[in-house]
């Protein structure tokens, strides 16, 4: 005899096996929604050299306007160093000068937070004032209120870790990129003591990792990259982000060149210069602007490169 199904008995199976069908998705996709969620924008403003010529004040304001008009609005400023012009071999009358400029268009121009690393142009290594107190990188510390020349900090469930990358090479004369011992223990303690869910972003002046010094005139038959253009410890500090998977991105200056450079599944990104060439156009293909980087819950990001 045939039976005929109960439609209402029909149409609840019908809604349960739909039911079965579609929430675990839907859940699924609202964890990753959740995940994938925004909790930083972050400006990177790097190698702003900023000097009373070349109408750079002005340019620089510009720069300044143009990133705080963006939408959504960014939440802080990375500055990668080189703040100032050159303070390597000046006299600290010039020096003083080229700080007041630079600290009178932020405090009329810009609104938003700050973090510093410095450049190998933020340190006064005149030797004619080698015995100043305030001689090396002292003067532009106080300048950014800065207690110490790496540091690190918490926002937003991410954690950002700023490096000081310019040294004096052994014989004195001109500067290196590396971190020394000191500071490398301090990073790996840092990477170590830091919840292995927590997304890290480096900030350094010198790229850790570049291939850009590569592009250069009158290659021969070998390419060199100087101590100065690269990390020269940058086995061991790649080494070291390979034991946290949770490092995922190091930004950089310095070259004045925009790269993008993926290794281990770490972004090495330089963001060109807010200067371009020194206030006097590209630096070859890059034009002068500033980075912009979005960050997430899941420990993923997006950036842009923005030419103001």
């Amino acid at each position: 005899m045939l039976q005929i199904p109960d439609s209402k008995m029909e149409r609840r199976s019908a809604l349960k096996n739909i039911g079965g069908l579609f929430l675990v998705p839907a859940f699924a996709g609202q964890t990753l929604q959740a995940a994938k969620k925004p909790v930083l924008r972050v400006g990177h403003l790097t190698d702003i050299h900023l000097k009373d010529e070349f109408s750079a004040p002005a340019r620089f304001t510009s720069c300044l306007q143009h990133m705080q008009q963006q939408s959504p609005r960014v939440d802080f400023i990375l500055n990668g160093g080189d703040v100032v012009f050159d303070m390597n071999k000046e006299n600290l009358g010039t020096i003083s000068k080229q700080w007041q400029l630079y600290n009178s268009v932020m405090q009329a121009q810009c609104s938003l937070p700050v973090k510093y690393c410095l450049g190998n142009h933020d340190i006064w290594w005149n030797e004619n004032d080698r015995g100043e107190a305030l001689y090396g990188k002292e003067f532009a510390m106080n300048q950014l209120g800065l207690q110490s020349p790496y540091y690190s900090f918490i926002q937003n469930g991410w954690k950002f870790i700023l490096l000081d990358s310019v040294h004096l090479d052994i014989d004195g004369t001109w500067y290196i990129g590396k971190l020394g011992e000191a500071q490398f223990s301090w990073l790996e303690n840092e990477l170590n003591n830091t919840d292995k869910d927590m997304p890290v972003l480096v900030l350094s002046h010198i790229p850790i990792l570049t291939a850009a010094n590569l592009i250069e005139d009158d290659i021969v038959n070998k390419w060199v990259m100087l101590g100065g253009d690269m990390h020269t410890d940058t086995a061991k500090i790649i080494s070291l982000f390979y034991k946290h998977p949770n490092v995922k991105l190091c930004l950089s200056g310095h070259i004045h060149l925009r790269e993008k450079l993926i290794y281990n599944n770490v972004a090495y990104i330089c963001n060109g210069a807010v200067s371009g060439a020194w206030w006097e156009g590209n630096r070859r293909e890059t034009a002068p602007g500033y980075g912009i980087i979005d960050l997430y819950a899941d420990g993923s990001f997006s950036e842009v490169y923005m030419n103001y």
